[in-house]
C-alpha cells in the first residue's frame, strides 16, 4: 500500500489508526490533496488561528503543522491517527491543538477548513458552534468528494455562515468557498435532539433518548436497534455488561433499567455518541452503576472481566464498506469475556456474521431473525 502523500509542504508518511499492515485504504483522499493544493496555489494566508474540522486521519493538520492549526474531530480513532502521523512527521507535541466536537471551540477563527462529514447533522451542529468565532475576514474553505457534497451541504454553509459557491471538480473532489456574513441571523441549534421511544421495545419503552448530532439515526430509533431491543439477554444480578459501539446508549440503558444490579460500560469511538449515551442514561434516572468511555473498542478493558457484550457493529468507514471494524469488535469481545461469557450481535442478515463468530468462538447461535436482521449469540468456552 502507498502510504506516502505528496503535499506542497513536503512528502508525508500517513497511516490510519489502528495501524494494520494489511490495510488497503489510505489515510487521505483526493479532497485532502485538492484543499492543500488550493491553499498553496492561491497563497491563502494561513495566519492567526487556523481551525481544521473533520480531518479524517490527520492528513490536513499534519501537512499544515507549521501553522499550528487546531483540529476538531468527533472521532477518537482520527485523533489517535493524527497523533501518530504528527509524531512520524517530527512535529513537536503541542504544536497542533487537538479538540473534540464536545470541547468549546477557539474564541476567534481566522482560517476555517472543513472536511465535509458523512453526517449533514454533524456539519450543521459544528457550523453553528463555530459561527460565533468566525469574523468577516475569516477564510472559509470546505472540501469533500463530489458524492459527499450536495445542494443541502451548500445551503448549510450559506444559512449559517454566508454566501457560498463551489469549485470545479478535480479527481472527483470539490471545494466549497464561503464568505462569512457576521450580520447573518443564524437559526437556533436543534442539537442535542430528544425524543420518546415507542412502546413495545422492552425496558426502554416510552423512555427518553438524547442524541447529539452525527449519532447514527439521531432523529428516530433505527430498525436494527429496535429489533435488538426486543431480543436482549435477560441479565440478572451484578453482571458486567458492555454496550460496544453504544451510539446513543439505548441498548445499555435498556439492560440497566431491566436489572439495576448490572454494571454497564458504554463504549464508542465517537465523542458525540458517548455524550449522547451518558445523557440518555441520566435522563431516565437509571439507579444502577455505569461507566462511559470514548476509545478504540475494548482496548483497555481487562481480559476475562466481562459477562456480556452487546454489539451492533458498523459496516462502513466513512464511504467505504468494510468488515474490519466488526472483526476487531468480535476479537476484542472474545478477549474481555470471562469463560462462559456471551457476545450478542445484531446485524443485517446478508453480512454473514455467524461465519466470523464460529471461526472466532467455535460457536454461534441464532437467537432471532426476520427478513433483514439476525440476533446472534456466541459463548466463550
Amino acid at each position: 500500500m502507498n502510504d506516502r502523500m505528496t503535499t506542497p509542504w513536503g512528502e508525508l508518511v500517513l497511516t490510519r489508526f489502528p495501524e494494520d499492515p494489511r490495510e488497503t485504504l489510505r489515510a487521505w483522499d483526493a479532497s485532502d490533496e485538492y484543499l492543500l493544493g488550493h491553499l498553496a496555489g492561491q497563497e491563502v494566508p494561513l495566519t492567526g488561528t487556523v481551525v481544521v474540522v473533520g480531518d479524517r486521519w490527520g492528513a490536513l493538520v499534519t501537512a499544515l503543522a507549521e501553522h499550528e492549526p487546531v483540529q476538531i474531530t468527533d472521532s477518537f480513532l482520527a485523533q489517535e491517527a493524527t497523533r501518530a502521523n504528527l509524531a512520524r512527521a517530527g512535529v513537536a507535541p503541542g504544536t497542533v491543538r487537538l479538540l473534540t466536537t464536545q470541547d468549546p471551540p477557539p474564541g476567534r477563527i481566522d482560517v476555517l477548513l472543513v472536511r465535509v462529514p458523512k453526517s449533514l447533522a454533524l456539519l450543521e451542529d459544528q457550523l453553528l458552534r463555530l459561527a460565533p468565532s468566525v469574523h468577516e475576514g475569516t477564510v472559509v474553505v470546505g472540501t469533500g468528494m463530489v458524492k459527499e457534497i450536495h445542494t443541502s451541504t451548500l445551503r448549510l454553509f450559506e444559512r449559517i455562515l454566508g454566501p457560498t459557491r463551489t469549485s470545479l471538480a478535480e479527481k472527483k473532489a470539490r471545494l466549497i468557498f464561503c464568505t462569512p456574513d457576521p450580520a447573518l441571523e443564524r437559526p437556533a441549534s436543534p442539537w442535542p435532539y430528544r425524543y420518546r421511544l415507542p412502546d413495545g421495545v422492552g425496558a426502554v419503552s416510552g423512555r427518553t433518548v438524547v442524541n447529539h448530532a452525527g449519532v447514527f439515526c439521531a432523529d428516530r430509533l433505527d430498525i436494527g436497534t429496535r429489533f435488538f431491543l426486543t431480543h436482549l439477554p435477560q441479565v440478572r444480578g451484578p453482571k458486567r455488561v458492555v454496550d460496544l459501539g453504544c451510539g446513543n446508549g439505548v441498548v445499555g440503558t435498556a439492560v440497566a433499567l431491566a436489572d439495576p444490579e448490572a454494571e454497564v460500560l458504554f463504549v464508542d469511538e465517537s465523542f458525540q455518541a458517548v455524550a449522547s449515551a451518558e445523557e440518555t442514561y441520566r435522563a431516565n434516572g437509571v439507579p444502577g452503576h455505569a461507566e462511559f468511555r470514548v476509545g478504540d473498542g475494548l482496548v483497555g478493558v481487562p481480559s476475562d472481566s466481562v459477562d456480556v457484550v452487546l454489539n451492533n457493529p458498523p459496516f462502513h468507514s466513512h464511504q467505504a464498506t468494510t468488515d474490519a471494524t466488526a472483526w476487531r469488535m468480535f476479537t476484542g469481545a472474545r478477549r474481555v469475556l470471562r469463560p462462559g461469557g456471551e457476545l450478542w450481535v445484531v446485524g443485517n442478515r446478508h453480512l454473514g456474521y455467524h461465519v466470523k463468530l464460529r471461526r472466532l468462538f467455535g460457536n454461534s447461535r441464532l437467537i432471532a431473525g426476520d427478513r433483514k436482521f439476525v440476533v446472534l449469540k456466541a459463548v466463550k468456552r
